[in-house]
Parts: C-alpha cells; structure tokens; sequence
C-alpha cells in the first residue's frame, strides 16, 4: 500500500513533464517486444508519418546505444541516439533518448507491454528534464501526433508480421 502511494505521488510531480501514449496492437507481446529490440525490424516502422530511419550503430542490452538518424519528409534529417536503461524482456523496457549521447536535454522513457487478450497493450511513458522542454516537444515537434504515428506504424507493421509469421 505504501508502495502504490509511493508511485502516485512520483507520478504527480512528473505530470507537467511527461507524455504518454498507448496503444492496443494486434499481435502477441513478444514479437511486439521483439519489434523494439531487433534492428532489422525497427527500421521498418520507427518514427512518425513520413519519416524513415538509417541506423548507424545498434546493440539492444542494458547500456547499449542505437545510434540513428530520422530523415523527415521535407529532407530534414534528425540525428538521435537511445542508450537502452534496463530491459526486462518481454515486459518492459526504459531509455534514455536524446540527439546525441552527452545530450543534456535527454529524456527518460519507459515502455511497457501488457497482454490484451490476444493482443498486446503498449505504453510509453517520456519525462523530460523540464516542463518547457516537454512543451517544447510538444509544440514544434509535435511528439503526441508523432507517438501516436509511430506506435500506428507498429501496430500495422507486427500485425504484417503476425499474419504472414516471422520469418522475415
């Protein structure tokens, strides 16, 4: 009890910095999770509407770095890089996600993956450093439509692949 009161205020002081968005995908939670940690499928489907991604550097474990660039539909180009916080397989994992590994506006993520039925409910959690930054994202970068768009790729994506299996 004390632990769930615990949460709640740790979820109430991070409220004015965080995003959240989820989704319920049709596909069973382990090859959702296997559509987050292995490269060959992350770049089939990361980012928003539009937008395609070249890895430079990959290596999914708990201090490993994905090193990425997004290329937006205008021709802009978005160097990212992720460094992978803790993984627990197929339940959860967190990030640290920024432009560049000493990005000091970096931010925290936490995506976890509940069974729904046959499907698999993901939740991603993004606290930023600092409200302005959140809104920042918000506003220019629009990171909620962006989510919404990215977590709608996967979702046709691993529906793709559970329809026709993995042997891709």
């Amino acid at each position: 009890m004390a632990e769930a009161r615990q949460k709640a205020r740790a979820e109430r002081a991070t409220a004015d910095r965080e995003i959240v968005i989820s989704r319920v995908v049709d596909a069973p939670r382990e090859l959702v999770f296997e559509a987050f940690t292995e490269v060959r499928h992350l770049s089939r489907w990361w980012g928003p509407e539009g937008f395609t991604t070249t890895t430079r550097s990959f290596e999914f474990r708990e201090g490993g770095e994905w090193d990425f660039v997004l290329h937006g539909p205008d021709g802009t180009d978005y160097p990212e890089w992720i460094t992978w916080t803790g993984i627990v397989p197929p339940e959860r994992i967190t990030l640290l996600h920024g432009e560049a590994r000493d990005d000091p506006n970096a931010f925290e993520s936490v995506l976890t993956f509940a069974p729904d039925g046959a499907a698999t409910r993901i939740v991603m959690r993004t606290v930023f450093p600092t409200k302005e930054l959140r809104d920042e994202a918000v506003e220019k970068y629009h990171a909620i439509e962006g989510g919404q768009q990215t977590l709608g790729n996967l979702a046709a994506y691993v529906a793709d692949l559970a329809g026709k299996g993995t042997e891709d």
